[in-house]
């Protein structure tokens, strides 16, 4: 954890709503001046509050609408399965995003495809042959009603 005060918090919070924003106009929009916003701005990056700045993409354009939720259950769960499988799971771009889950299962991956056919090939020839994979369940979604990712 960081010690962060009100200016560091507009910053991040202003950021988060624009990362495009010149200097200038983000030490006027948190009241300060120019060189203490950049000395607070390289103070977060440094320590890793604000790990980087992106694009947000609207991935449908793309043909990448197609979303499903896999929850997968591991046969092995200790400490080097579950790094074997973190570092595996790393390296399928299909997956976007991977939590360990306090559940029934292990892991819940979200997977963006072009379609279910596709989804289909990664969770059948890249998922489910994963390190220590006992099984799989899959959940489509048919509707995304709020998406805070960038």
């Amino acid at each position: 954890m960081i010690d962060l005060d009100d200016f560091d918090r507009k910053i991040i919070a202003v950021l988060q709503g624009d990362g495009r924003i010149a200097v200038t106009d983000l030490a006027q929009r948190i009241g300060l001046s120019k060189t203490p916003c950049q000395v607070r701005m390289r103070r977060l990056m440094e320590a890793g509050v604000i790990r980087g700045f992106t694009a947000v993409v609207d991935l449908a354009k793309l043909g990448l609408d197609h979303i499903a939720f896999a929850e997968v259950k591991l046969s092995d769960t200790r400490e080097a399965a579950l790094r074997q499988f973190n570092e595996a799971v790393r390296r399928i771009p299909e997956v976007e995003e991977c939590h360990m889950i306090a559940s029934s299962f292990d892991y819940l991956l979200k997977v963006r495809t072009s379609d279910i056919r596709r989804y289909r090939m990664v969770l059948g020839e890249k998922i489910s042959t994963l390190p220590h994979v006992a099984s799989t369940s899959t959940f489509v979604a048919m509707e995304t009603v709020k998406d805070s990712g960038g």
